[in-house]
């Protein structure tokens, strides 16, 4: 009984319907223009400090789809290490975050070139800090066990996909590989549309499953590759903050779509994902210059104890620092008695550079950014 996309006579020669998804399409599009133009006309400080952000984004979010969580602080210093950032570069104590800084780096610096296997290799030695002992590193999958997904616990395993056995995996490879350079933007066979090209590329890299571990990670890279060879330059989005954020559904959109060769339903799914990917840009965006703003407004009002505070806040991003600012908080990362944490935090809302949400002792403080 055939239960796999791959297993199926028509692999991997895949339909789909895009008579529904025009309109999405089409607002991607425009989106991308618009948000392209946004950073264009960013001050080149600001349009560092987004590029930073929304790398570092994508970083952390496609490896805690993974259940990797990697340290923040560490990415935002690999990130600022390649830049040439740092007056002197900072130790990275983490060296996942290294890792993955290099493969997102790398994706952004040859996505014209087409894809290859040398490529492949790389990213995922890229990778190998985040992975066990056992993992093959670099190389394909060799095992002559079946590579399965599962959930639940022993004896009560869930089996949700089983991929192509090992031997198969150079020779699915080789044809993915000539699938995605001759569907190039320019080449015989390109898809017009790069969010759907990104979305075949994904699901189609994932049903094969190459590694003993980093194929996710390593097929939203590809996706990635995709959108930007369509866009002509490197893709300004965290498509992966957006599938973290409803990452049952991607998951469960993945383990529908690898039953059928019929992809509508599973690039409805992932064009979606595109899309909310860029409106998070465009918070971003706003939220870097809100941020400019506010400090050219109170960068003489601020000590050095209420800059530190006001910086970490920032550091949360557009959702803000949980649970809001307390005294208590204060005092620990100002490394300040109560009295001096009491005293700053009420010098801040003089200046309306904080507000204050509750009372009593649920008092908090969030920033005041307009």
């Amino acid at each position: 009984m055939t239960r796999y996309n791959w297993q199926q006579t028509d692999w991997p020669h895949f339909r789909y319907d895009l008579s529904t998804l025009h309109p999405v399409l089409l607002s991607i599009a425009e989106k991308a223009g618009f948000i392209s133009g946004q950073l264009t006309h960013l001050e080149a400080n600001l349009q560092t400090d987004a590029m930073i952000t929304l790398i570092a984004e994508e970083a952390i979010k496609t490896s805690e789809i993974e259940g990797d969580y990697i340290s923040r602080p560490d990415v935002r210093s690999s990130i600022k290490n390649k830049l040439g950032l740092n007056s002197k570069r900072i130790p990275v104590q983490d060296k996942r975050a290294e890792g993955i800084v290099e493969l997102m780096f790398d994706i952004r610096d040859t996505f014209k070139q087409p894809l290859t296997k040398t490529h492949l290799f790389d990213w995922h030695l890229m990778l190998s800090h985040s992975f066990n002992s056992a993992v093959k590193v670099g190389r394909f999958r060799t095992d002559e066990e079946s590579m399965q997904i599962v959930s639940g616990h022993p004896g009560k395993w869930v089996v949700h996909f089983e991929a192509p056995p090992a031997k198969k995996v150079p020779q699915e490879m080789k044809r993915f590989i000539d699938w995605f350079n001759d569907t190039a933007p320019g080449k015989p066979h390109a898809i017009p549309f790069a969010p759907v090209r990104a979305a075949i590329a994904h699901l189609y890299f994932e049903s094969i499953h190459p590694f003993d571990d980093g194929n996710g990670r390593l097929g939203r890279a590809i996706a990635e590759k995709a959108l930007s060879q369509g866009l002509g330059y490197p893709v300004i989005l965290s498509l992966s903050q957006a599938i973290e954020a409803e990452k049952k559904q991607y998951y469960t959109a993945l383990h529908t779509a690898s039953k059928s060769n019929e992809l509508t339903e599973w690039i409805r799914y992932f064009i979606d994902r595109v899309f909310v990917a860029q409106v998070e840009v465009e918070t971003q965006i706003n939220f870097i210059i809100k941020k400019a703003v506010f400090f050219d407004h109170h960068k003489d009002h601020l000590n050095a104890r209420q800059l530190k505070v006001i910086q970490r806040m920032m550091q949360a991003g557009t959702k803000g620092f949980e649970g809001g600012m307390s005294a208590k908080k204060y005092m620990v990362i100002a490394d300040t008695s109560k009295a001096t944490a009491t005293r700053d935090l009420q010098d801040l809302l003089a200046i309306q550079a904080i507000r204050q949400t509750g009372s009593g002792r649920s008092v908090r403080y969030e920033l005041n950014l307009g």
